[in-house]
């Protein structure tokens, strides 16, 4: 499974995906239903590798909002674990 962002691209998928927060416990939640709509969203974390702008494989922690039937939005990196 391949994902673009703009800054790195998600090679394989992500594992150990956890929720961070749910719904009115997020902070972005009114800016998430303003730009993608109404939904049950989650903020979610996980390890994936991603290969950067400059063709570098770095493993990482990426953070990122999740709603049913909208899909992954905001897709960040959070930290480098390697």
């Amino acid at each position: 499974m391949k994902i673009m962002n703009i800054d790195f691209e998600i090679l394989g998928s992500i594992l150990d995906i956890e929720i961070i927060a749910v719904g009115s416990q997020i902070r972005d939640l009114a800016y998430l239903q303003k730009v993608y709509g109404k939904g049950r969203w989650r903020k979610l974390k996980g390890i994936a590798n991603v290969e950067l702008p400059n063709g570098r494989i770095r493993r990482v922690e990426l953070h990122w909002y999740e709603a049913h039937g909208i899909g992954r939005k905001d897709i960040k990196i959070k930290r480098y674990l390697d």
